[in-house]
């Protein structure tokens, strides 16, 4: 009876040892390195949600969304972030790529505290600083409500371009009436002191949509998804994890405060704040149908340049394979 107990000892060791350990779903991320995804991923490892989810994350970082469009294209990256306009117009051209929310949170019409500038109808005669190029989408937005009010912006004001960054400081200068950039170079304004007249989120409603709108998503290739569906149901569930922890704990905000490139505490409340507001928060049926409402508003005014040869968005931007969506 011992020799035999002994057998099935030194064989259930034998098992262990030649039973190959579980490896982790992979999943290759691009990852703009100055970008707030680094905020959520930072989150994500420092609560151990990724281990939590079964998942190893291989996080390339990259200088611009346009490179990590390149490394999605290239198969170098599984996930990025870009927005559904983008996803849109690339199936429209053949390439199967779907979004999925990421946040809703948009750009803002900033001025000095003390500018007599109080309505956006104001801004006529005006200089305004566009942070983007004449196809950001929030500039379009802007145009088309203001074309509501019979204002074209673009012969009614001073319109000067500019990269983000360049947009924010020239504005801290003075050296124009209003700006229009990207959320989280408003919120170094609103730190500083600056005046929010309008947030591009307060006007979508005049433009048709129903609620806030994510602009920008987890962009990913469809048939990877279909063949990766669990390890990307788990994805999704350890982002709205990190997310949850982002809106109720001011201490994992303290954790990835270096990332944020401020020590300000004023300007970190804002960035904590502005974060927290555009978290997704609508099932994804009803971003989708805003989505194709402000689809049209977008291509009457920005074209073929923006929304490439298709009059919708094209089905399938939208990711819907997750519970609960």
């Amino acid at each position: 009876m011992m020799r035999d107990l002994a057998r099935t000892i030194v064989l259930l060791m034998l098992l262990a040892v030649g039973t190959p350990a579980h490896a982790a779903d992979t999943i290759r991320l691009a990852v703009q390195k100055t970008g707030t995804f680094s905020w959520e991923l930072a989150t994500i490892r420092q609560a151990g949600l990724d281990k939590e989810a079964d998942l190893s994350l291989e996080v390339t970082e990259l200088a611009s969304p346009e490179a990590g469009k390149i490394a999605l294209r290239a198969g170098n990256a599984d996930i990025m972030l870009s927005d559904w306009l983008w996803v849109s117009r690339e199936r429209a051209l053949g390439a199967k790529l779907t979004f999925y929310p990421y946040s809703s949170a948009l750009g803002a019409v900033m001025v000095p505290a003390s500018s007599p500038i109080k309505t956006l109808a104001d801004l006529k005669g005006r200089k305004l600083g566009v942070g983007g190029g004449p196809i950001d989408k929030s500039w379009l937005l802007l145009q088309a409500r203001m074309k509501q009010d019979g204002i074209d912006l673009k012969s009614d004001a001073t319109i000067v371009y500019g990269a983000p960054p360049l947009i924010a400081a020239k504005a801290l200068d003075g050296e124009m009436d209003a700006s229009l950039n990207f959320w989280n170079f408003c919120a170094q304004l609103e730190a500083k002191g600056f005046r929010r007249l309008a947030g591009i989120e307060e006007i979508l409603p005049k433009l048709g949509a129903k609620g806030a709108v994510s602009a920008v998503g987890y962009v990913f290739d469809e048939s990877w998804a279909a063949s990766h569906r669990d390890a990307v149901a788990r994805f999704i569930a350890m982002t709205r994890k990190a997310k949850q922890l982002l809106v109720t704990s001011d201490a994992a905000w303290d954790k990835i405060a270096p990332l944020t490139g401020t020590a300000d505490p004023a300007m970190l409340k804002t960035y904590r704040d502005r974060y927290r507001d555009g978290i997704p928060r609508r099932s994804i049926n009803d971003e989708e149908a805003d989505a194709r409402v402000l689809y049209r508003v977008l291509a009457e005014i920005g074209g073929h340049d923006l929304v490439g040869p298709a009059a919708e968005v094209d089905p399938g931007t939208f990711y819907h394979a997750v519970p609960g969506d």
